[in-house]
């Protein structure tokens, strides 16, 4: 009966992570093919990859990346900061949230940019490494 209860409640904690956010917050994180430094190294994260939350286990979580695949990373790996990635070839990101906005810059696909403001009408508020913001269209980004 214990094994049950710990279970759904792993279960329903699972299901309360999805959606929610985060990023890795140092170069070289290896992510796992299970919760555990002894598990197969699945590959090595980058600074500010977005992940997913999937579950979330005492000092482990199971994430999503973009291409959906999923990992076990050390909770110490994340950072709150919100970053999105580029989807699509070629992003413009604009002065302001308006396909008739002028373009400040641009950016390739697999680019990660900082969340600057919360999403609002199919755009989003980014910041680039370089320090340039702007707006770009949620569709040609992930991790919202």
């Amino acid at each position: 009966m214990r094994a049950v209860a710990a279970f759904l409640l792993l279960a329903l904690t699972g299901l309360a992570a999805a959606g929610e956010f985060r990023s890795i917050a140092e170069n070289g994180t290896p992510m796992y093919d299970a919760p555990s430094v002894r598990a197969k190294k699945l590959f090595v994260a980058s600074r500010l990859y977005p992940v997913e939350i999937v579950i979330n286990i005492e000092n482990w979580v199971k994430v999503r990346d973009q291409a959906g695949d999923l990992a076990w990373v050390e909770k110490k790996a994340l950072s709150e900061k919100r970053t999105v990635i580029a989807t699509v070839p070629v992003a413009d990101v604009r002065q302001a949230a308006s396909d008739q906005a002028t373009i400040v810059f641009r950016v390739q696909q697999g680019v990660a940019l900082d969340v600057a403001e919360t999403p609002s009408s199919g755009w989003i508020k980014v910041r680039h490494a370089d320090g340039l913001t702007g707006y770009i269209r949620i569709s040609q980004v992930w991790g919202i």
